[in-house]
């Protein structure tokens, strides 16, 4: 199902483009701080989208190299990284792309790292990074706050028209909210941190986000149109066509140590997914 799933973002590069919010920029100012990252870094992205954090990485100046499933995500990206000679983008499945000779510095993969086969991802990680690289994780999870009632209420909706959904299912706080990250525990030092942020919506923004989910376009069309047209109703009628939604992003930052080593295999194991659909 992942596989299946992985793909579907390209159905629509634009919508996402247009819909998925950026990340915070106190993040990316943490990730250059605590990598120490400078023009001549060479980074490696997995999974860039249609380039939320690529173009800030490109802004630090990096050769930043992103390795992106769907063609007309890459596109966009290409279209969004035009002003930065030093980023390219690459269309290929992550698991079979030949890596340089060239190791890399950073490799960055935000809010996508849990597409990867938990398997194989972590020799994937070693054979790229140099023997002191860093491994980034941006996590992204959808917690309560903003709109609390609109996001207790909205779960009547989600219960009629998505089959897989828990009953009396309720976001986590921040507090009760933490990646997993003992897969990482024998390849290297692992530092989190935290930045929360709140965003409002109108409903036809918050609709298009939630079009950009992979669960939702998942969905059988009748479905999703009866789930979509009930959310828009919840919205436009109890909270007077807005609505503000609190994410909280996770840096997970993995330095490389001497369990980390070229062509070692990787424990199964990894990132819990609260994702809502990313």
């Amino acid at each position: 199902m992942t596989r299946s799933l992985r793909g579907i973002f390209d159905e629509d590069a634009e919508l996402y483009d247009r819909a998925r919010p950026s990340y915070p920029p106190a993040l990316v100012r943490a990730l250059a701080a605590q990598v120490d990252l400078d023009a001549d870094s060479r980074v490696l992205e997995f999974g860039p989208g249609t380039g939320q954090m690529t173009v800030p990485l490109a802004e630090l100046g990096c050769h930043v190299t992103a390795v992106e499933l769907g063609p007309s995500m890459a596109a966009v990206a290409r279209r969004n990284l035009r002003s930065f000679p030093r980023a390219h983008v690459e269309v290929a499945e992550f698991e079979q792309w030949p890596l340089p000779r060239e190791p890399f510095d950073l490799m960055v993969a935000a809010t996508s790292f849990h597409w990867l086969d938990p398997a194989t991802r972590l020799t994937k990680v070693a054979d790229a990074l140099r023997p002191d690289g860093t491994l980034a994780l941006v996590t992204t999870h959808h917690v309560a706050g903003g709109s609390r009632d609109f996001f207790v209420e909205v779960q009547d909706c989600y219960e009629r028209w998505d089959p897989t959904t828990p009953p009396g299912l309720r976001l986590s706080t921040d507090g009760e909210t933490a990646t997993d990250t003992r897969e990482f525990d024998e390849f290297g030092r692992v530092e989190s941190l935290r930045f929360p942020q709140e965003i409002t919506y109108t409903t036809r923004t918050y609709i298009d986000l939630l079009l950009t989910y992979s669960n939702h376009r998942a969905l059988e069309p009748a479905a999703r149109e009866g789930l979509l047209d009930g959310i828009r109703e919840l919205i436009d009628t109890r909270h007077g066509g807005s609505v503000t939604k609190r994410y909280l992003h996770e840096l997970i930052l993995v330095r490389r140590g001497e369990g980390l080593r070229r062509g070692k295999g990787s424990r199964q194991g990894g990132e819990t997914r609260r994702d809502g659909g990313y």
